[in-house]
């Protein structure tokens, strides 16, 4: 059996199994939409986790899970005759054929950021209202405005040099530390949102993804900081009683591992 045949038998199988769940299994007879979209958020959240932590192993699980609750969605979709996973992978099909014209169509596109920019354009002429119309509303914070940036960036409406966007972070700063002698708590507030707005835009100028990194730099700190707890355990303290001078010395030791 030929590889392209061995998945889609594994596919089959998945579906079959679905089936069966949603006729026999209590619970997954139970399940909506609405029921399944924060178990959905978490498993999208854990596949993160181990893309960060680059277990391949558990990508692969976590794979499955997202892979699972997309087969479910498509069966309630069936039930109530709106839609099958046959739509569902038909769909994307024709959405990435659209939006590929340099590959199934007479289009010729340079780089990467010519088929960004032709993507958001396209996505424009399908009725599009506005190029933001695809960020959903419930992304974290930070996500969404760095797709904000790459959104109209996609269009035109960005910087020319990565040193304007600097000079544009050095000017947010300014006027946050402003605000804060100011003591003005809402302006703080603002002006705090359009430094981390800004320096996000920065980040993708030197193609750092901004999520990647704040996640990156949790982890590590919670690694050195459960590094300081044990060895507070070791001296039979508390880090309420040790100083900050002792627990310094610990937090450096941390940074060797």
């Amino acid at each position: 059996m030929n590889k392209r045949a061995t998945q889609l038998k594994a596919f089959d199988r998945l579906l079959t199994i679905m089936d069966e769940l949603r006729e026999q299994c209590p619970w997954d007879k139970k399940q909506t939409f609405k029921s399944l979209r924060h178990l959905t958020i978490e498993e999208t959240y854990e596949l993160g986790d181990a893309i960060l932590d680059n277990d391949l192993q558990e990508v692969k699980k976590e794979l499955g899970d997202l892979l699972l609750h997309i087969v479910f969605y498509a069966k309630i979709g069936s039930e109530t005759k709106d839609f099958d996973i046959a739509d569902v992978a038909n769909s994307i099909c024709e959405k990435l054929i659209s939006r590929h014209p340099h590959i199934y169509g007479d289009i010729e596109l340079e780089n990467e950021e010519e088929v960004k920019q032709n993507w958001e354009k396209l996505k424009l002429k399908e009725g599009k209202k506005s190029v933001l119309q695809g960020v959903p509303n419930s992304l974290p914070a930070l996500v969404k405005a760095s797709r904000i940036q790459e959104k109209v960036a996609g269009v035109g409406f960005d910087w020319e040099e990565s040193h304007q966007v600097w000079e544009k972070v050095e000017e947010e700063l300014k006027e946050f530390k402003e605000e804060v002698t100011n003591g003005n708590q809402e302006a703080m507030e603002q002006e705090f949102g359009d430094v981390l707005f800004s320096m996000v835009n920065y980040a993708r100028f030197l193609n750092i993804n901004p999520e990647n990194a704040l996640e990156s730099t949790n982890k590590k700190f919670s690694k050195r900081f459960q590094y300081l707890e044990s060895k507070a355990k070791t001296l039979n303290k508390s880090l309420s009683e040790m100083t900050l001078a002792e627990m310094d010395v610990f937090w450096e030791e941390a940074k060797q591992f």
